[in-house]
Parts: C-alpha cells; structure tokens; sequence
C-alpha cells in the first residue's frame, strides 16, 4: 500500500462523508445519504487485499444490514441508486471471488460525487476502488481510477497529489503498453502545470503533445492539447492566435462535455476580444446544451454575467450573478475566484465601488489560500486601482480597445453562428 493510501486510513476511514452531518440538519436527505455512503463504503472495505475477510456469515450480516439501509433511501435520488449498485457488486464480488464487478460502480459514484462538485467524497471513492482493487484492478480500471483523481485533486488546487496521481496512470499505462493512456496522462501532467501559472513549461509540453499525436489515431489526445494551448495563449493575450486552437478542439471532440467545456473556453476568449456576441452565442450554447451541471455550467453562466456588465447591461448582470450564487458555494477555488473576480468588476462598472472591492478582496483570498497564483496578479492590480480611485474605468477586464478582424477570427466566428442551426 502506497504512503497515501496509509495515511488516508491513519484517521476514520470516509469519515469524510460524515461531514455533512456539521453543514445540514441531521434530518435531511443529504445526512442521511452521507451516513448512507459512510456504511457502504466501510462495507467495501471488508474487501480490501490487506484485510483478513469475516466469517461467511459476519459477511452476509453486514451486507443485508447495509443493503436494508440503502434500501431505506431509495426515494432520495441518484446518489442512493448508487450506493444500492456499489452494495451489490460489493456482495456479488465477494460471492464470484472477482473484484471487477465492484470497480464499475464505484467509479460511477465517484463521477457522480465530482459533477456535484463534492471533490472530496469524490477523491475517497477514488482510493477506495484503488486501495480495494489493490493489484486485483485490470490495467484499464486502474488507469482510469488514478488518471480521475489526478482531476479531482487538481480541482481541489492540491497539485503536487494531482501530479503524483497522473503520474502513476501513466507508470501503469507505460508498464502495459497503452501509448494513449501515457500521453493522455501528459496532458493531466501539462493541465497542473498550467493551473499553477507555469505558462512557458506548459506551452512546451502541450507543443510536444501535438507533435507526439501527429499522424496518429489519437484523435481525443490531440484535441486537449488543442484545447491546453488555445487557453494558455488566450492567457498570454495571444488572442488571435488562440481562437483557432480552440475551435480545432471543438472540431476534433468526440463527447458532448468537452464539446461544452472548449465552447465555455471560446466564449471567454471572444469576449476579450470584443466580440460579445460571439461570446453570448458561445456559452449560452453551453448553458442550453449542459444537462449535468457542474463546473462548466457555472463556468458558463458566471461569464454570462461578465458579458452582461461589459455592455452595461444592469438587469442582466443582476440576473446571472443570482444563479450563479446557486453553484458557487459547492464549486472549487478557481471558479469561486473568478465569479468574485468578475462580480467586483461588474459591480465597478456600475459604480458601486464599496461592493466591487468586498468582492475583489475575496477574490484575492481564495486565490492566495489555494495557490493561484495567475488569479493573484491578475487581481491585485485591479483592486489597487479600485483602491486608489474608485474609477470603474480603473477595473476593466483586459479586454482591447479594438475589434480584431483577423481572417481566422472571421472563420471562428461564422463557425460560431452556425450553433444550434
């Protein structure tokens, strides 16, 4: 067992999903699915490979008394028909002697926990199939495990752990032989890179990514590296050099959420860019088409609400900044920085000065407690100019003074009036 995963153990195993007992009322839905998930995950446990397994009939008591609770919370949606599947490929594992069966349904659960933006519950699930699974996992499940904590973590802002777990997806995928899985875990390596500000280190290796997968079948690797250099030369303020990266990457994905995910990117970019309507048409196709919510529609709408206070549009700024308030308690530092970000500067822009440095200062330390560090400089020099003259002119974003005509931004912008034809 890794270093991680005893230390993980050294404390009450999931005791993480006894927490929401400390931020709802005990009688409510989500306590009692916690402490739903608590029993079922320790029941999991009995599998583990470092584990002497019960008696036969210790076992058969513990499943049907989780599987009775379980049963108990079968009116209270999706994440209790995940806890009944992981409770019965649990028991069904156990009686074929096969750990594959339980795999599927933990990761299932995990993916659920993550696009509730429950990140960390998301990471125990995670370990669990790890540490359960031991050397039992095929290549594949393993790779896939480790390759989404990587994510998770990384969208907790713990990134040297993000980098630790890419890693071991790609030692994994390197000892088998998947060539897909090794670069597809370069590109988590290069995405924590970029997430710490390193803008040289990551535009190397997403260079190198690209030429790596030229000529190959690896259609969904190429796109992230599309996608990863299209969003570090927005960040430079390469802008029209970034829009055809970015729309290469909508061309070349596959899957509808990340299709969503490089069309919230395009849509930041085009409004920088001074091509609002673009940016509006960009994501909100990504609030019409998102369907399981999560970072990238908050993503989406708290960019709407950017876009609603650079035309100075008061009604649909207020608009966007209330749903937004819907998600931003339960999403990561970056997003919650950035809607603080962009609600301050909206909120300078309508003159009120007193709000937009509250939320500016919050900004700043959300982003100096978790390290973001890009998030730092970029608000810094806003809020002392807030500061200095209150001028809402002082805390525009960095978008230009002119409209850029470049022949491929033309092309990705009647690439973008065509969505939803």
């Amino acid at each position: 067992m890794s270093t991680e995963l005893q230390s993980r153990r050294a404390g009450l195993p999931h005791a993480v999903f006894l927490q929401r007992v400390a931020d709802e009322p005990a009688t409510s839905p989500d306590v009692r699915l916690g402490q739903g998930a608590f029993l079922t995950l320790r029941f999991v446990d009995l599998l583990a490979p470092d584990r002497e397994l019960p008696s036969p009939d210790v076992f058969r008591y513990q499943w049907a008394a989780t599987e009775r609770y379980c049963a108990e919370l079968a009116g209270e949606g999706t994440e209790a028909s995940h806890l009944s599947c992981i409770v019965r490929s649990a028991g069904e594992a156990h009686r074929d002697g096969n750990l594959q069966l339980l795999a599927p349904a933990l990761f299932a659960y995990a993916l659920y926990l993550e696009q509730e933006s429950h990140f960390d519950e998301a990471e125990d699930a995670l370990l669990t199939m790890i540490n359960v699974g031991g050397g039992r996992l095929p290549s594949s499940d393993a790779i896939s495990a480790w390759m989404r904590l990587g994510r998770v973590r990384r969208l907790q802002a713990a990134f040297d752990q993000a980098d630790d777990a890419y890693a071991e997806a790609g030692r994994i995928a390197s000892r088998v032989g998947d060539r897909q899985a090794v670069l597809t875990s370069h590109v988590g390596q290069a995405n924590v890179v970029y997430f710490r500000g390193n803008l040289s280190e990551a535009e190397r290796r997403w260079r190198s990514l690209l030429a790596d997968t030229d000529g190959t079948p690896y259609r969904v690797v190429r796109a992230q590296a599309e996608h990863g250099l299209g969003n570090l030369l927005n960040r430079r303020g390469q802008l029209e050099e970034s829009a055809p990266h970015l729309w290469r990457a909508y061309e070349l994905y596959d899957e509808q959420s990340s299709q969503l995910r490089v069309l919230n990117d395009l849509g930041i970019l085009m409004l920088r860019l001074g091509h609002v309507a673009d940016a509006e048409r960009a994501l909100g196709e990504v609030v019409r088409r998102e369907q399981v919510g999560g970072e990238n529609l908050t993503n989406a709408m708290v960019e709407l609400m950017h876009c609603a206070s650079y035309r100075r549009d008061r009604l649909g700024f207020e608009r966007w900044r209330e749903r937004c308030l819907e998600h931003i308690p339960h999403a990561p530092p970056n997003i919650r920085a950035d809607f603080s970000e962009k609600a301050g500067i909206g909120y300078a822009r309508f003159g009120n000065t007193r709000k937009s440095e509250m939320l500016l200062r919050q900004a700043l330390e959300i982003a100096t407690a978790h390290g973001l560090h890009e998030v730092v400089f970029r608000v810094e020099p806003i809020l002392a100019g807030a500061k200095d003259c209150g001028a809402p002119e002082q805390v525009e974003s960095a978008a230009p003074e002119v409209v850029y005509e470049a022949e491929s931004l033309k092309e990705v912008s009647a690439s973008l009036a065509t969505l939803g034809a």
